[in-house]
């Protein structure tokens, strides 16, 4: 056990008790909320294969964002009953990591943390990129530098210059002077 007086202990484990609470009470009316209605019935329309995908896009962006809203909320309370095992094993307040004492600051702010700041595992980045990340090119660095080696790539700037060597799509018919071929361009 840290440092932390039974008092300060007291009132961490009756924080965690409210917060388990009240995570509960928001999971279950939220899994209330997404088991009674279906795609078709929160929308009004007749069917969720509509004339459009996009149509029904607002919807499912709600509910892609409502479902990882309730995975925060279920890890959190993961977290807040993993923290009341640790108060009755005795383990509470010292880093899952390090064994070291948690300082009762840091306690009073996260009180379900099970690690001090310097061991705290890093949550902002994930692992799993996109696919697409594998094949894209980054963007030169700096305006105006890296372009002369990069001299001679297609790139947007040229794209027209390129493709209008081709010709356009006007056909003959829809210019201003009848007589002009426009299918070839004359080099």
């Amino acid at each position: 056990m840290t440092t932390i007086t039974n008092q300060q202990l007291k009132s961490l484990r009756q924080r965690l008790l409210e917060d388990k609470d009240q995570l509960k009470s928001q999971l279950a009316s939220q899994e209330e909320d997404h088991q009674s209605n279906s795609l078709r019935d929160s929308t009004g329309e007749l069917s969720a294969a509509d004339n459009h995908p996009g149509d029904v896009g607002t919807e499912v962006f709600e509910r892609g964002r409502d479902l990882a809203l309730q995975d925060k909320l279920q890890q959190e309370l993961d977290e807040t009953v993993e923290a009341l095992k640790r108060i009755d094993q005795g383990d509470y307040g010292t880093c899952a990591q390090c064994g070291k004492d948690i300082p009762y600051e840091r306690l009073d702010a996260l009180p379900s943390t099970a690690y001090c700041i310097e061991h705290t595992p890093r949550r902002d980045l994930s692992e799993d990129r996109p696919v697409e990340e594998d094949v894209m090119t980054p963007p030169p660095a700096g305006v105006g530098r890296n372009r002369q080696r990069s001299s001679g790539r297609f790139d947007d700037a040229g794209a027209w210059d390129a493709v209008s060597e081709y010709g356009t799509s006007t056909s003959p018919g829809m210019k201003a002077e009848p007589e002009q071929d426009d299918y070839k361009k004359n080099i």
